[in-house]
């Protein structure tokens, strides 16, 4: 139970958004129900129905809260002035944050369902135009960016599968600060 719902007793529809995270992240999307939910965070159904009015608006809230968090966490990156730092930046973070990877590859996972290919929609095109912006600002071709970008994302997506059991039970991956090095040499222009 959070933090939250010890200190007042009552759970807040927070208290039920952050537990479908969780629970995405660990079992994925289709085992969001309702009942599990409430037995997890020790209360009744009867709560969560003061909040939600169904499980499709509880699952709507948590990927919205998701992506708000994805969005902070590029905005905090734009304050970094020098785009190849900003690079090096997130490729460090990527490399310290695991739950937003499982639930990411969670959500690839359940990639067909409405309210899902909205997110996805959404956080990709924001991932690309960041990292398209970066390396514009880094000095390559709006091509050069683009195709740059794209292969940068990808690289991500393919080791977050390779990966994912590690990220799940937040295991250490062998070589894999090594790795971040070796991607950054390979993909950031020197700067």
């Amino acid at each position: 139970m959070t933090d939250t719902a010890i200190r007042n007793g009552r759970l807040s529809a927070e208290d039920w958004t952050l537990e479908a995270l969780d629970q995405i992240a660990e079992a994925g999307l289709a085992s969001v129900a309702v009942e599990p939910l409430a037995r997890r965070l020790g209360v009744t159904k009867g709560s969560f129905y003061w909040h939600f009015p169904s499980r499709d608006a509880l699952l709507q809230a948590a990927l919205e809260r998701w992506e708000r968090d994805e969005q902070a966490a590029y905005g905090a990156l734009e304050s970094i002035a020098n785009p190849t730092e900003r690079l090096r930046t997130l490729f460090k973070l990527i490399a310290q944050h695991s739950k937003t990877h499982v639930i990411y590859s969670e959500l690839l996972k359940a990639a067909g369902h409405p309210a899902v290919d909205a997110v996805l929609a959404h956080v990709l095109e924001r991932r690309i135009g960041f990292l398209f912006k970066c390396f514009r600002e880094a000095g390559l071709s709006q091509k050069d960016a683009l195709n740059r970008a794209r292969m940068t994302y990808a690289m991500y997506v393919g080791v977050l599968q390779l990966e994912l059991p590690r990220f799940k039970n937040r295991q250490p991956i062998e070589g894999f600060d090594g790795y971040i090095e070796h991607m950054m040499a390979t993909l950031v222009p020197p700067g």
